[in-house]
């Protein structure tokens, strides 16, 4: 359950590190009704399906030792630069006035990467985060969930 009631016009993003959904309140406190803006996917295949590289190796302070160098995480990066353009566009949305009110619903490793990125314009207008997975529910679902039923 919110702390905050939804207000008429609110927006709220329920995401993870692969889909968001961008939806608004049609209705009110009492009777929401989420009406979905839009649909962001982003593809994010696992890590040994986008490197193919081993590890790298660099000189070691002693006669001929090499140390390894942890691999790059290509999954986690894009995430990143997921939550990156998902900021860009509540800050675009936001600077034009397209919602007064925010609330998040993600997973707590996707907020943490959202709250890095997200500008003071954006920051200002989030009323409330709610720690969950939502992103492959029904709409229905979604509103009972932020009401607390």
């Amino acid at each position: 359950m919110l702390p905050v009631g939804l207000k008429h016009n609110d927006w709220i993003l329920v995401g993870d590190g692969e889909k968001a959904l961008f939806l608004r309140n049609a209705g009110d406190a009492e009777k929401p009704s989420l009406e979905t803006l839009d649909v962001r996917r982003h593809a994010n295949p696992a890590t040994h399906e986008q490197g193919t590289d081993k590890p790298g190796r660099m000189p070691d302070t002693g006669h001929g030792q090499r140390s390894s160098v942890e691999q790059t995480d290509w999954h986690e990066l894009e995430k990143q630069r997921f939550a990156d353009e998902i900021a860009a566009i509540l800050y675009k949305a936001a600077h034009a006035g397209e919602y007064q009110r925010l609330v998040i619903v993600t997973p707590p490793k996707v907020l943490g990467e959202l709250r890095r990125v997200l500008h003071d314009e954006v920051e200002q207008r989030l009323v409330a985060t709610l720690d969950k997975t939502l992103t492959n529910h029904p709409v229905g679902k979604i509103e009972q969930v932020l009401l607390g039923r």
